[in-house]
């Protein structure tokens, strides 16, 4: 595969790691500040002499038009606009998360992908962890029996430090908060754990600590899932002094299992009622990971080159990138009106939410 990075923020090292771990070639990377494009490729030892840099996504795009994969991991305010100029470049993308800020713009790339012929994941790698692709195999295989409920926990910390380093952060237009940037892959993994389809939303978000941000800083909500079933989501960047968790729960009438982990690469419990073999190595399981981003880009990666050849979707498409970004924006909405909001969303964007903890 020929590749492309657009945006060499802090994520950029994963995807330049994924793309070298997979044998593509690296192309270019783009980023509107130089000395970050030299930096991720001399910190991941990539063959910096031969990485054409551009400044301009648009004339990357024009210039090099052999690019088989595009991904963009610019800020999250950009994804969406930099995504359909790719994609009408008839470029096969990978976007990370959030797929976009607003039900419109995931819509429209979901139809410019069909459109144009290309392939598009959402950039949730954490569907690759093993912790998590074996209780999806459970759950295939019917071990949890009927669903009562779970629950994903993103309890981390974040400081002004963090927020200065880029202005975008915690702005309505270009980040969103907590539920947004942090806890987004749990939300992920919560709809495609239990069944992906949601009904409804309950959400509180509040700002408690971070009155320098417009988004919140801790949100909470309660989802009902088509079955019947019951999801709870945490998420904040409040706890003192630093990253505690993030933790997975699902029970069923014949099976609980605990996820954690820095990035839900652990099994903390795995029970059910009937013993296979095999469960013996998932209890305890613990994938070693260097980083709170785990070890799913390169698995996704993979993903995307064997969708290209076989002509599949991705395991994580565009689809489910909207998922995500809906279920986030449900609670925002849930919050804003004061009630639960009925899902799917018709038209939603994180700047319909511009100064909600500002009001008196």
């Amino acid at each position: 595969m020929n590749y492309a990075l657009i945006g060499c923020g802090r994520i950029a090292k994963n995807h330049i790691r994924a793309a070298m771990e997979n044998g593509w070639n690296i192309a270019a990377v783009c980023d509107v500040l130089p000395e970050r494009m030299a930096e991720v490729l001399q910190k991941n030892n990539a063959p910096v002499d031969d990485v054409k840099q551009f400044t301009d996504y648009r004339e990357m795009l024009r210039a090099l038009p052999d690019i088989d994969v595009v991904s963009i991991a610019a800020e999250s305010g950009k994804h969406a606009e930099i995504a359909l100029r790719a994609i009408a470049a008839k470029k096969n993308v990978i976007i990370e998360k959030p797929m976009a800020m607003s039900i419109a713009d995931a819509d429209k790339i979901i139809v410019a992908a069909k459109e144009n012929g290309v392939k598009v994941a959402a950039c949730h790698q954490n569907r690759f962890n093993i912790a998590v692709q074996k209780t999806r195999q459970a759950i295939e295989a019917g071990r949890f029996g009927k669903i009562s409920h779970g629950s994903v926990h993103v309890r981390c910390n974040r400081n002004k430090d963090y927020y200065a380093q880029a202005p975008w952060r915690g702005t309505w237009e270009e980040d969103g908060g907590a539920l947004m940037n942090q806890c987004i892959h749990g939300i992920d993994l919560l709809r495609w754990l239990m069944g992906g389809k949601v009904t409804s939303v309950y959400g509180q978000t509040r700002r408690r600590f971070h009155d320098y941000l417009e988004a919140e800083d801790v949100g909470l909500a309660v989802l009902t899932f088509a079955d019947g079933s019951i999801g709870t989501v945490e998420g904040t960047t409040n706890v003192f002094p630093q990253n505690l968790e993030e933790t997975l729960y699902i029970f069923g009438e014949k099976g609980a299992v605990k996820l954690g982990g820095k990035s839900t690469n652990h099994i903390d419990l795995w029970q059910f009622a009937d013993e296979m073999e095999g469960d013996a190595e998932s209890k305890g399981l613990a994938e070693a990971t260097d980083d709170v981003y785990g070890n799913g880009h390169a698995r996704l990666f993979a993903d995307m080159a064997a969708a290209i050849r076989e002509n599949r979707v991705p395991m994580v498409d565009a689809q489910a990138g909207k998922d995500a970004l809906e279920t986030v924006l449900a609670i925002y909405k849930s919050q804003h009106d004061g009630g639960a909001v009925t899902l799917p969303l018709k038209a939603c964007a994180s700047t319909d939410f511009a100064g909600m903890f500002d009001k008196k």
